[in-house]
Protein backbone atom coordinates (compact mmCIF):
# COMPACT_ATOMS: atom_id res chain seq x y z
CA UNK A 1 0.00 0.00 0.00
CA UNK A 2 1.45 3.60 -0.50
CA UNK A 3 -0.05 7.15 -0.18
CA UNK A 4 -1.48 8.55 -3.40
CA UNK A 5 -0.27 12.48 -3.16
CA UNK A 6 -1.90 12.81 -6.62
CA UNK A 7 -5.63 12.68 -4.76
CA UNK A 8 -4.82 16.40 -2.88
CA UNK A 9 -6.06 17.59 -6.24
CA UNK A 10 -9.25 16.80 -6.09
CA UNK A 11 -9.53 16.95 -2.00
CA UNK A 12 -8.29 19.97 -0.68
CA UNK A 13 -8.08 20.02 2.90
CA UNK A 14 -8.15 16.32 3.12
CA UNK A 15 -4.88 17.04 5.80
CA UNK A 16 -7.78 18.07 8.45
CA UNK A 17 -9.56 14.55 8.17
CA UNK A 18 -9.52 11.04 9.41
CA UNK A 19 -8.55 9.40 6.55
CA UNK A 20 -5.35 7.89 4.47
CA UNK A 21 -5.05 7.84 0.80
CA UNK A 22 -3.57 4.47 -0.48
CA UNK A 23 -3.94 1.77 -3.21
CA UNK A 24 -3.91 -1.85 -3.87
CA UNK A 25 -3.53 -4.11 -6.57
CA UNK A 26 -6.52 -6.54 -7.05
CA UNK A 27 -6.44 -8.69 -9.72
CA UNK A 28 -5.73 -7.03 -13.07
CA UNK A 29 -6.46 -3.34 -11.87
CA UNK A 30 -5.40 -0.65 -9.48
CA UNK A 31 -7.73 1.00 -7.31
CA UNK A 32 -7.06 3.90 -5.25
CA UNK A 33 -9.28 4.21 -1.85
CA UNK A 34 -9.34 6.23 1.29
CA UNK A 35 -8.80 4.09 4.63
CA UNK A 36 -9.97 5.32 8.48
CA UNK A 37 -10.30 3.70 11.72
CA UNK A 38 -8.23 1.12 13.00
CA UNK A 39 -6.66 -1.51 10.99
CA UNK A 40 -8.13 -4.35 13.39
CA UNK A 41 -11.48 -3.28 13.26
CA UNK A 42 -14.38 -5.25 11.45
CA UNK A 43 -13.68 -4.15 7.50
CA UNK A 44 -16.67 -1.90 6.08
CA UNK A 45 -16.36 -1.40 2.23
CA UNK A 46 -18.19 1.64 0.26
CA UNK A 47 -19.09 1.31 -2.89
CA UNK A 48 -19.98 5.11 -4.99
CA UNK A 49 -22.64 5.40 -7.78
CA UNK A 50 -22.27 7.24 -10.71
CA UNK A 51 -20.63 10.04 -11.50
CA UNK A 52 -19.23 10.08 -8.00
CA UNK A 53 -15.91 8.85 -6.55
CA UNK A 54 -15.27 7.87 -2.95
CA UNK A 55 -15.94 11.45 -1.86
CA UNK A 56 -19.59 10.70 -2.50
CA UNK A 57 -19.10 8.68 1.19
CA UNK A 58 -17.52 11.74 2.84
CA UNK A 59 -19.91 12.60 5.66
CA UNK A 60 -19.90 8.47 6.52
CA UNK A 61 -16.43 7.72 6.66
CA UNK A 62 -15.72 9.54 9.87
CA UNK A 63 -18.69 8.31 12.12
CA UNK A 64 -18.00 4.58 11.00
CA UNK A 65 -14.39 4.73 11.92
CA UNK A 66 -15.97 6.53 15.21
CA UNK A 67 -18.09 3.91 15.78
CA UNK A 68 -14.99 1.16 15.47
CA UNK A 69 -14.73 0.14 12.09
CA UNK A 70 -12.27 0.02 9.44
CA UNK A 71 -13.79 1.75 6.71
CA UNK A 72 -12.35 1.41 2.69
CA UNK A 73 -14.05 4.04 0.33
CA UNK A 74 -12.33 3.13 -3.01
CA UNK A 75 -13.02 4.52 -6.22
CA UNK A 76 -14.51 2.10 -8.22
CA UNK A 77 -12.11 1.12 -11.36
CA UNK A 78 -13.18 3.58 -14.07
CA UNK A 79 -13.40 6.77 -11.58
CA UNK A 80 -11.07 9.12 -10.65
CA UNK A 81 -7.79 7.85 -9.03
CA UNK A 82 -8.13 3.94 -10.20
CA UNK A 83 -7.21 2.10 -13.11
CA UNK A 84 -9.52 2.84 -16.47
CA UNK A 85 -9.73 -0.62 -18.65
CA UNK A 86 -10.81 0.63 -22.13
CA UNK A 87 -12.64 -2.72 -23.13
CA UNK A 88 -16.43 -2.88 -22.64
CA UNK A 89 -15.82 -6.60 -20.66
CA UNK A 90 -13.76 -4.59 -18.12
CA UNK A 91 -16.93 -3.51 -16.93
CA UNK A 92 -19.05 -6.72 -16.43
CA UNK A 93 -20.39 -7.54 -13.29
CA UNK A 94 -18.17 -10.50 -12.66
CA UNK A 95 -15.48 -8.04 -13.26
CA UNK A 96 -16.93 -5.52 -10.93
CA UNK A 97 -17.62 -8.52 -7.94
CA UNK A 98 -14.37 -9.47 -8.23
CA UNK A 99 -12.98 -6.04 -7.16
CA UNK A 100 -15.03 -6.16 -4.73
CA UNK A 101 -13.44 -9.30 -2.98
CA UNK A 102 -9.95 -8.92 -3.96
CA UNK A 103 -10.26 -5.72 -2.23
CA UNK A 104 -11.68 -7.75 0.98
CA UNK A 105 -8.91 -9.74 0.54
CA UNK A 106 -6.17 -7.41 0.30
CA UNK A 107 -6.74 -6.40 4.40
CA UNK A 108 -6.60 -9.97 4.37
CA UNK A 109 -10.42 -10.73 5.61
CA UNK A 110 -12.24 -13.38 3.97
CA UNK A 111 -15.86 -11.04 4.52
CA UNK A 112 -16.78 -7.77 5.27
CA UNK A 113 -20.04 -5.63 5.34
CA UNK A 114 -20.35 -4.08 2.36
CA UNK A 115 -22.22 -0.36 1.55
CA UNK A 116 -23.36 0.98 -1.86
CA UNK A 117 -25.04 3.67 -3.06
CA UNK A 118 -26.26 3.83 -6.67
CA UNK A 119 -23.96 1.85 -8.89
CA UNK A 120 -22.22 0.80 -5.88
CA UNK A 121 -25.79 -0.53 -4.47
CA UNK A 122 -25.70 -2.68 -7.59
CA UNK A 123 -22.40 -4.15 -7.13
CA UNK A 124 -23.15 -4.51 -3.58
CA UNK A 125 -26.50 -6.53 -4.49
CA UNK A 126 -24.23 -8.80 -7.15
CA UNK A 127 -21.92 -9.08 -4.61
CA UNK A 128 -23.92 -10.52 -1.97
CA UNK A 129 -26.03 -12.84 -4.61
CA UNK A 130 -22.82 -14.34 -6.39
CA UNK A 131 -20.59 -14.20 -3.84
CA UNK A 132 -22.43 -14.72 -0.34
CA UNK A 133 -19.48 -16.18 1.33
CA UNK A 134 -17.94 -12.63 1.20
CA UNK A 135 -20.90 -10.40 2.70
CA UNK A 136 -21.36 -9.91 6.26
CA UNK A 137 -24.25 -7.52 6.55
CA UNK A 138 -25.39 -5.53 3.11
CA UNK A 139 -26.77 -2.19 3.11
CA UNK A 140 -27.79 -0.48 -0.03
CA UNK A 141 -28.81 3.10 -0.40
CA UNK A 142 -30.86 3.86 -3.67
CA UNK A 143 -30.65 1.17 -6.18
CA UNK A 144 -32.89 -1.72 -6.67
CA UNK A 145 -32.27 -5.36 -6.38
CA UNK A 146 -31.19 -6.42 -10.02
CA UNK A 147 -34.34 -8.65 -9.99
CA UNK A 148 -36.54 -6.66 -8.60
CA UNK A 149 -35.93 -3.71 -10.95
CA UNK A 150 -36.19 -6.35 -13.88
CA UNK A 151 -39.45 -6.94 -13.18
CA UNK A 152 -40.91 -3.53 -12.73
CA UNK A 153 -39.26 -2.67 -15.84
CA UNK A 154 -41.83 -5.61 -17.24
CA UNK A 155 -44.72 -4.05 -16.13
CA UNK A 156 -44.52 -0.52 -15.13
CA UNK A 157 -44.42 1.83 -18.22
CA UNK A 158 -43.84 4.83 -15.57
CA UNK A 159 -40.28 3.36 -14.42
CA UNK A 160 -39.62 2.32 -18.25
CA UNK A 161 -40.07 6.46 -18.72
CA UNK A 162 -37.69 7.09 -15.51
CA UNK A 163 -35.02 4.69 -17.11
CA UNK A 164 -35.14 6.22 -20.73
CA UNK A 165 -31.55 7.86 -19.30
CA UNK A 166 -29.44 4.06 -19.28
CA UNK A 167 -31.00 3.75 -23.50
CA UNK A 168 -29.52 7.20 -24.09
CA UNK A 169 -26.33 6.05 -22.00
CA UNK A 170 -26.00 3.21 -25.00
CA UNK A 171 -25.21 5.92 -27.61
CA UNK A 172 -21.81 5.69 -28.95
CA UNK A 173 -19.34 8.85 -27.54
CA UNK A 174 -22.12 11.20 -27.53
CA UNK A 175 -23.34 10.93 -23.88
CA UNK A 176 -19.66 11.69 -23.09
CA UNK A 177 -19.72 14.78 -25.15
CA UNK A 178 -22.80 16.04 -23.16
CA UNK A 179 -21.55 15.35 -19.80
CA UNK A 180 -17.68 16.29 -21.06
CA UNK A 181 -18.38 19.37 -22.34
CA UNK A 182 -17.00 22.69 -20.80
CA UNK A 183 -14.95 20.83 -18.36
CA UNK A 184 -17.68 18.29 -17.25
CA UNK A 185 -19.70 21.39 -16.81
CA UNK A 186 -22.85 18.75 -17.63
CA UNK A 187 -22.03 16.73 -14.30
CA UNK A 188 -22.10 19.39 -12.11
CA UNK A 189 -25.62 20.23 -13.97
CA UNK A 190 -26.68 16.43 -13.70
CA UNK A 191 -26.56 16.68 -9.66
CA UNK A 192 -27.82 20.09 -9.24
CA UNK A 193 -31.08 19.01 -11.56
CA UNK A 194 -31.59 15.60 -9.41
CA UNK A 195 -30.76 16.89 -5.79
CA UNK A 196 -32.17 18.83 -3.11
CA UNK A 197 -31.07 23.00 -3.08
CA UNK A 198 -28.63 22.56 -0.34
CA UNK A 199 -26.99 18.76 -0.95
CA UNK A 200 -24.02 19.69 -2.74
CA UNK A 201 -21.46 22.73 -2.32
CA UNK A 202 -19.93 24.56 -5.44
CA UNK A 203 -16.82 22.77 -3.84
CA UNK A 204 -18.15 19.53 -4.23
CA UNK A 205 -19.15 19.91 -7.47
CA UNK A 206 -16.19 21.11 -8.51
CA UNK A 207 -14.60 17.84 -7.14
CA UNK A 208 -16.48 15.92 -8.72
CA UNK A 209 -16.17 17.38 -12.37
CA UNK A 210 -12.50 17.45 -11.63
CA UNK A 211 -12.94 13.22 -11.18
CA UNK A 212 -15.14 12.76 -14.26
CA UNK A 213 -13.13 14.95 -16.40
CA UNK A 214 -9.68 12.65 -15.80
CA UNK A 215 -8.49 10.93 -18.75
CA UNK A 216 -11.10 8.34 -19.87
CA UNK A 217 -12.95 8.65 -16.73
CA UNK A 218 -16.92 9.07 -18.76
CA UNK A 219 -15.95 6.43 -20.97
CA UNK A 220 -15.74 3.89 -17.81
CA UNK A 221 -18.13 5.01 -15.88
CA UNK A 222 -20.77 4.79 -18.64
CA UNK A 223 -19.37 1.72 -19.94
CA UNK A 224 -21.00 0.58 -16.66
CA UNK A 225 -24.29 1.20 -17.99
CA UNK A 226 -23.39 -0.17 -21.62
CA UNK A 227 -21.76 -3.79 -20.19
CA UNK A 228 -24.94 -3.94 -17.50
CA UNK A 229 -27.69 -3.36 -20.67
CA UNK A 230 -26.04 -5.74 -22.20
CA UNK A 231 -25.65 -8.64 -19.68
CA UNK A 232 -29.90 -7.47 -18.89
CA UNK A 233 -30.63 -8.26 -22.19
CA UNK A 234 -28.98 -11.67 -22.17
CA UNK A 235 -30.76 -12.51 -19.23
CA UNK A 236 -34.04 -11.54 -20.49
CA UNK A 237 -33.71 -13.90 -23.40
CA UNK A 238 -32.40 -16.94 -21.08
CA UNK A 239 -35.81 -15.66 -19.29
CA UNK A 240 -38.10 -16.06 -22.39
CA UNK A 241 -36.69 -18.97 -23.38
CA UNK A 242 -37.29 -21.01 -19.59
CA UNK A 243 -33.17 -21.29 -19.43
CA UNK A 244 -32.72 -18.69 -16.74
CA UNK A 245 -31.97 -20.70 -13.63
CA UNK A 246 -30.27 -17.78 -10.73
CA UNK A 247 -32.93 -17.08 -8.17
CA UNK A 248 -30.74 -13.63 -7.31
CA UNK A 249 -31.50 -14.48 -3.62
CA UNK A 250 -29.42 -12.36 -0.88
CA UNK A 251 -28.88 -13.99 2.53
CA UNK A 252 -26.80 -11.31 3.89
CA UNK A 253 -28.76 -9.30 6.67
CA UNK A 254 -29.61 -6.44 4.55
CA UNK A 255 -30.69 -2.72 5.04
CA UNK A 256 -32.28 -1.08 2.11
CA UNK A 257 -32.67 3.13 2.38
CA UNK A 258 -34.43 4.90 0.02
CA UNK A 259 -34.52 8.83 -0.94
CA UNK A 260 -38.20 9.30 -1.73
CA UNK A 261 -37.63 11.94 -4.13
CA UNK A 262 -35.56 10.21 -6.47
CA UNK A 263 -36.58 10.92 -10.08
CA UNK A 264 -35.29 7.79 -11.81
CA UNK A 265 -36.03 5.53 -9.39
CA UNK A 266 -39.71 4.80 -7.81
CA UNK A 267 -40.32 3.74 -4.12
CA UNK A 268 -42.11 1.10 -5.59
CA UNK A 269 -38.37 -0.78 -6.24
CA UNK A 270 -38.40 -1.38 -2.54
CA UNK A 271 -41.72 -3.25 -2.46
CA UNK A 272 -42.06 -7.23 -2.94
CA UNK A 273 -38.48 -8.30 -1.77
CA UNK A 274 -39.07 -10.77 0.47
CA UNK A 275 -38.55 -13.91 -2.33
CA UNK A 276 -35.25 -12.64 -2.73
CA UNK A 277 -34.48 -11.14 0.49
CA UNK A 278 -35.87 -13.14 3.55
CA UNK A 279 -33.73 -10.74 6.16
CA UNK A 280 -34.35 -7.37 4.81
CA UNK A 281 -35.09 -3.64 6.98
CA UNK A 282 -36.13 -1.10 4.91
CA UNK A 283 -36.38 2.80 5.61
CA UNK A 284 -37.61 5.25 3.18
CA UNK A 285 -36.63 9.10 4.25
CA UNK A 286 -39.47 11.29 2.53
CA UNK A 287 -37.37 14.18 2.52
CA UNK A 288 -34.72 12.86 0.64
CA UNK A 289 -33.45 12.70 -2.71
CA UNK A 290 -31.59 10.34 -4.68
CA UNK A 291 -28.50 11.29 -2.99
CA UNK A 292 -29.64 10.33 0.10
CA UNK A 293 -26.29 9.63 2.19
CA UNK A 294 -25.50 12.89 1.18
CA UNK A 295 -29.07 15.00 2.18
CA UNK A 296 -29.41 13.54 5.38
CA UNK A 297 -26.37 12.37 6.16
CA UNK A 298 -26.25 12.04 9.98
CA UNK A 299 -29.84 9.68 9.49
CA UNK A 300 -27.86 7.81 6.89
CA UNK A 301 -24.94 7.78 9.86
CA UNK A 302 -27.64 6.63 12.50
CA UNK A 303 -29.11 4.12 10.47
CA UNK A 304 -25.66 2.09 9.76
CA UNK A 305 -23.74 2.30 12.58
CA UNK A 306 -26.77 1.02 14.26
CA UNK A 307 -27.71 -2.02 11.72
CA UNK A 308 -23.89 -2.79 11.44
CA UNK A 309 -23.78 -2.82 15.07
CA UNK A 310 -26.96 -5.97 15.18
Amino acid sequence: MTTEGSERETAPGDADRPWSHEQAVVGDVRLHYVAAGDEDDPLVVLLHGFPEFWYSWREQIPALADAGYRVVAPDMRGYNLSEKPRGLDDYRTVELVGDVVGLINHFDRDAAHLVGHDWGGVVAWETAIRRPEAVERLAVLNAPHPERYRQELRRNPEQWGRSLYVLYFQLPWLPETTLGASDCAGVAEMFRETAGPDTFSETDLRRYRMAACRPGALTSALDYYRAFFRENLRREVRRLLGRETSQYVVRAPTLLVWGERDPALGVELTEGLERWVPDLRVERLPDATHWVQNDRPERVNDLLVEFLGE
